[in-house]
């Protein structure tokens, strides 16, 4: 299998998904604005979303597609689906019992994510009532994690990179047509959540159904294989999520500013979220399986060349996402989010959020890139250590640029943070002999400058100013940004070809 392909096949799928997620969001803002009512939600549908991204796609993800991988490489057909059956059983039960006390406990949930919000009595009454709607969410996308895996380590990438569209289907549906049948219309937002969970798990069933792996939910808590991944999931809870721990943080911290703060965060985070999904995710997605079957076959060189061929196109395409978000964060926020509710005002407040968060994108990726290098070889000490220090040095930022910056300065501890990350894990690789630079990084960085310097003058030039976005009507502002954005990707990827980069040179093939 051509990696490159795969990859060009996810991110695909992932752009579509974050093409309608901005249409979401863009109906959000326009029918709620940013107000009450959004930061009540964000907040209630941030809670099992960080348990999801924590537990199911972080932590559970990385335990299980590396011993996944194990047995299906080096077992019987038997025994494979003998540890499927065990750990979706172990799942399956641990993640009712979490439901059940989560709809149970909402307002005490709710006070300790967002102690802010008490002091506002209505909207802490709303953000429990939608929890209490929501949280069934984390067993529905945690199922659809744990299909996502067996596709994947059969290398069946494109479906469980469609699945997440479904949600924002959902979204887009309730939010446009169904928010006046509800009282207040804010629920309308949560039973979206709902019905995109239900949605997700219904999609992904007939494909494991025709791979003869549907999950048969067996439980015997003695099993070797389950046991093996509970052991390598407990302290993987940090070492792949503290990037999402930090996040979740924030909102504590910012629910003590300004109302509309945890809004403006939302949706800056939605604009760094489309590269790092579109890229670190997706590659995170197509390396793991590979890096697991190389480690298991001792293939020392293979590994360290595959590690290389990663980085490469995460700094070939990480690097001009982070300037461009940067230079064109007005225009993308004019365009997606202001309209109705959504003031100028709005506007430039998540701007400045977006700029702080650019600072981290390179190493938000590197780190969906390099962690997945330390759980492919069931290391998960080292990644768990990092991410303590990384955890702890971002929230001493926190403290230190909240006064100064409000809601900015969370967003760049944020960023800070997933670059220390990023470069403690790199140095542990390299000081290892895990990873050993493959010829030609200085003449890759030094071409690579160059041609994003070339993009940025391009979008200086056609970019305007944020007045005339603000001013123009939104089919202009439409147009305008498909322009500037072909402009600059134009620009950059032609300066790449002059400077001798070729596509054949990234054609990378699987590990069998």
């Amino acid at each position: 299998m051509n990696l490159l392909k795969a990859l060009a096949t996810v991110s695909g799928m992932t752009l579509i998904s974050r093409i309608l997620g901005f249409v979401r969001d863009a109906a959000i803002a326009r029918v709620f604005g940013a107000g009450l009512a959004t930061d009540a939600f964000f907040v209630a549908f941030k809670i099992p979303n960080f348990l999801r991204r924590l537990f199911a796609e972080g932590a559970f993800s990385q335990a299980f597609v590396p011993i996944l991988a194990e047995y299906k490489n080096q077992r019987g057909e038997v025994e494979l689906r003998d540890l499927i059956d065990h750990v979706s059983g172990m799942l399956a039960l641990a993640l009712v019992i979490v439901t059940v006390l989560g709809v149970m406990a909402a307002p005490f949930i709710v006070y300790a994510s967002a102690p802010g919000f008490a002091a506002t009595p209505e909207r802490f009454q709303l953000t429990a009532d939608l929890l209490r709607i929501i949280f069934p969410y984390i067993l529905f996308i945690s199922l659809v994690a744990l299909a996502g895996g067996i596709l994947n380590t059969f290398g069946r990438f494109a479906v469980p990179a469609f699945t997440p569209v479904l949600l924002n289907a959902s979204f887009i549906v309730f939010t446009l047509w169904l928010a006046p049948y509800f009282d207040p219309p804010a629920k309308a937002l949560a039973w979206a959540v709902f019905g995109g969970g239900v949605l997700q798990l219904a999609f992904q069933a007939p494909f494991l159904a025709r791979l003869k792996v549907m999950p048969r939910f067996k439980f015997n808590f003695r099993h070797e294989g389950m046991r093996r991944v509970l052991r390598l999931m407990g302290p993987a809870l940090f070492g792949v999520s503290v990037a999402q721990i930090s996040l979740f943080l924030n909102v504590i911290f910012a629910s003590f500013l300004l109302t509309g703060s945890v809004s403006w965060l939302y949706y800056a985070d939605r604009l760094m979220e489309f590269p790092a999904g579109m890229l670190g995710v997706a590659l995170g997605t197509i390396l793991l399986p590979s890096l697991s079957r190389l480690h298991a076959s001792k293939s020392v060189q293979e590994y360290s060349a595959l590690l290389d061929w990663g980085m490469r196109l995460t700094f070939l395409l990480a690097v001009p996402a982070a300037v461009a978000l940067a230079m064109l964060a007005l225009p993308l926020i004019a365009t997606l989010f202001m309209y109705g509710k959504f003031t100028p005002d709005d506007a430039f407040a998540t701007r400045a959020a977006v700029w702080a968060y650019s600072v981290g994108l390179l190493g938000l990726i590197l780190v969906k890139v390099l962690a997945p290098a330390f759980y492919a070889r069931q290391d998960i000490r080292t990644p768990v250590k990092i991410a303590v220090i990384t955890l702890i040095i971002t929230q001493v930022l926190n403290l230190s640029l909240i006064v100064p910056l409000k809601h900015v300065g969370l967003a760049l501890a944020t960023g800070l943070g997933s670059c220390v990350n990023a470069g403690a894990l790199y140095y542990l690789l390299h000081k290892r002999g895990i990873h050993q630079p493959q010829p030609g990084w200085r003449a890759f960085l030094l071409k690579l400058l160059i041609a994003v310097t070339a993009m940025a003058l391009a979008l200086w030039f056609a970019a305007g100013s944020a007045e005339q976005w603000i001013a123009a009507d939104w089919k202009l502002r439409l147009s305008w940004l498909a322009g500037v954005v072909t402009l600059g990707a134009t620009v950059y990827f032609v300066a790449l070809w002059l400077l001798g980069f070729r596509l054949a040179d990234f054609k990378r093939y699987a590990a069998r």
